[in-house]
């Protein structure tokens, strides 16, 4: 593959046509004003030592240096490579919630879509943390081991819908329980788990699961998305039929504060309640950031190498020969005929 790193740079390769118009338009008027001072054929015994074609060759010499000069400001990059790097930071695991009440719209577009939004903002402001992701509905899965690769992570979760859990429910305590196994074993670095969910839990002890959690050093915080007084499940996005239960009556779902908020209580986090115009991971980003940072190293799949050296190279070797090459030509080397 291959790119600019600074495209808009090559904007400047336009000057190149426009010096040439300049220079045909210069030599055009030179000859024109020669003509009138003497015949072009007594011009060459007039000034011996005066080359026809040298300027010619030092101008497009000068086109080929200006260009590369152009080309390595632009920032070529090619092939790709892998490196050894060191970071600081922490190791974060985002467990989100894709049940069927994900859907619900009092949070618009709905609940999934607008926690998807926010956790794809996050990822393009990390720069050293690892991060992982784990979808959960009636069980858990992971979606993202613990990786520094955010960009495979953000086209992950572009993909997550409530469909890709096949057992519907709330299981918390199992994402918890997950969690905690998907974080890098043997590593001294801070740990943290956050939970984005409307906390209706159907299926076990999330609580429980979140002691236990944070006497294994993870911190737990909890992002609650919805709203107290609920709202129907659509049943298809731009549908205006709701789920039902047996009764026939429309199913209401609403965002249960009092257990994410004991579950990051157990966990020694936070919990935050999702607005209409923010979810509330900028806010947990901010106490991540206070948290003591664990140095590691890793290898990183760099997709693109720096090439700029190989045009800056070309340009200084032209740069040289325009040097070398005289307008004039040289009465020592005129004597030289290779081809008598």
């Amino acid at each position: 593959m291959f790119e600019f790193e600074n495209i808009g740079i090559l904007w400047y390769l336009w000057l190149l046509p426009v010096f040439a118009v300049v220079f045909i338009l210069a030599r055009y008027n030179r000859k024109r004003l020669l003509g009138r001072f003497a015949d072009p054929r007594l011009l060459v015994t007039l000034m011996p030592m005066v080359s026809g074609r040298r300027p010619v060759f030092k101008f497009m010499l000068f086109l080929s240096i200006l260009g590369f000069i152009i080309l390595s400001l632009a920032g070529p990059r090619f092939g790709s490579r892998l490196e050894e790097v060191r970071r600081e930071g922490v190791e974060i695991i985002i467990a989100l919630d894709v049940s069927n009440s994900m859907l619900a719209e009092d949070i618009r577009p709905n609940r999934l879509e607008r926690a998807k939004m926010s956790i794809s903002r996050m990822l393009g402001n990390l720069r050293n943390d690892r991060i992982g992701l784990i979808v959960f509905a009636g069980d858990a899965y992971v979606q993202v081991p613990i990786t520094s690769d955010y960009t495979a992570a953000r086209m992950i979760l572009e993909n997550i819908t409530t469909d890709i859990v096949p057992v519907q429910g709330t299981a918390i305590g199992r994402a918890i329980e997950l969690a905690e196994r998907s974080f890098t074993p043997g590593t001294d670095a801070s740990r943290v788990l956050i939970i984005i969910s409307d906390g209706e839990d159907h299926e076990d002890d999330p609580v429980a699961a979140a002691a236990a959690a944070r006497e294994r050093g993870i911190n737990i915080h909890t992002i609650g998305i919805g709203r107290p007084e609920g709202a129907p499940i659509p049943l298809g996005a731009g549908q205006t039929r709701f789920l039902t239960d047996e009764d026939g009556n429309t199913v209401i779902t609403r965002l249960d504060e009092a257990t994410l908020r004991a579950i990051a209580s157990a966990g020694e986090g936070m919990y935050i309640r999702a607005g209409t115009s923010a979810v509330g991971l900028n806010a947990v980003m901010e106490e991540i950031e206070r948290m003591e940072k664990t140095g590691f190293e890793e290898m990183v799949y760099t997709e693109f190498d720096e090439r700029f050296q190989y045009m800056a190279a070309i340009a200084l070797i032209l740069l040289i020969i325009d040097f070398l090459v005289l307008e004039r030509k040289n009465r020592l080397l005129s004597s030289i005929k290779l081809f008598s």
